[in-house]
């Protein structure tokens, strides 16, 4: 995986939308973030643009991304908000000069398409905090943030839990929200899952959902090829009058618990405060044990 430059104090990081609307004056607090990390800050022309739910046309939102892409001065692209929407731009972008000056792109949620697409042309990203999210962010979590985009060392320990199955694996991050990777299987951007550590994560869904969707990963083969899984935040689940009767974690444990791999539980990332950065693409290594898990990044 091809590894885009850490960025140095004087870079200048992009701030755009490729999904819902951003009509609010709220990048203050994520402009001053990154000044007193030493980076400059350019606001893209998608920044207020009102097209029902979206920041403007599919063809605006690809413009602005393809703008930032392929000028060399930006090291960073980060993603205001996810929603829905950065699917319908996709195949309008050219990833020509990308990929003669390859930069970070930031984001979560809906920038799972992203990371997926980066990833199926050989290129780390980073999924973590969003600068809609910054006011309620935690500080592991903009820390984290900082030391991905910095190429500092980055490591996580997390508690045990007692729905954790214990070992050992070392393996390429892949991933982000379930059902963007749901959505993007059997095109383009999908995900190979052979030898990888997966990490997932989601938001707002039925819990049959979340059951139809690990299944439908398990039956394209994703699962039996995985060497380990990290599940993060699983929030705000929805359930039907008559109960599904597991609830998200339990739907995971069910689909995945046949498969001899190390599996953590409540990793800290997703639609969470606490949601800390996560370079995928990388190699990382995993250590799942009674005293609790360890997952270390690989530079």
């Amino acid at each position: 995986m091809i590894t885009p430059p850490y960025l140095q104090k004087g870079d200048t990081v992009a701030l755009l939308a490729t999904a819902r609307k951003n009509i609010d004056d709220n990048l203050k607090p994520t402009i001053d973030l990154l000044k007193s990390w030493g980076l400059e800050a350019v606001v893209g022309s998608t920044i207020g643009l009102d097209y029902h739910q979206l920041a403007g046309t599919d063809e605006q939102r690809a413009a602005d991304f393809q703008k930032q892409l392929d000028n060399p001065n930006i090291k960073a692209i980060w993603c205001v908000r996810g929603g829905y929407g950065t699917v319908r731009m996709l195949d309008l972008l050219d990833f020509t000069k990308f990929k003669q000056h390859p930069k970070w792109v930031i984001g979560f949620s809906d920038v799972t398409v992203l990371h997926n697409h980066l990833n199926t042309m050989g290129y780390k990203s980073i999924h973590g905090v969003m600068p809609v999210t910054i006011p309620r962010a935690t500080p592991a979590a903009i820390s984290s943030m900082k030391s991905s985009l910095f190429g500092e060392p980055l490591s996580y320990s997390i508690e045990p839990s007692s729905m954790n199955r214990f070992g050992k694996a070392t393996g390429e991050l892949v991933g982000g929200n379930l059902s963007i990777l749901y959505s993007l299987l059997g095109s383009p951007s999908a995900i190979d899952c052979k030898d990888k550590i997966l990490f997932i994560e989601d938001l707002d869904e039925y819990l049959y959902h979340i059951d139809r969707m690990m299944m439908n990963l398990r039956r394209n083969g994703c699962i039996e090829n995985l060497k380990g899984i990290i599940i993060g935040g699983m929030t705000k689940m929805k359930d039907n009058e008559v109960p599904w009767g597991k609830n998200a974690l339990e739907i995971i444990d069910d689909v995945t618990k046949k498969y001899n791999i190390p599996v953590i539980f409540n990793f800290p990332a997703g639609h969470i405060q606490d949601n800390r950065a996560l370079v995928m693409g990388s190699t990382i290594s995993i250590d799942v044990n009674a005293s609790g898990s360890t997952v270390t990044f690989q530079k």
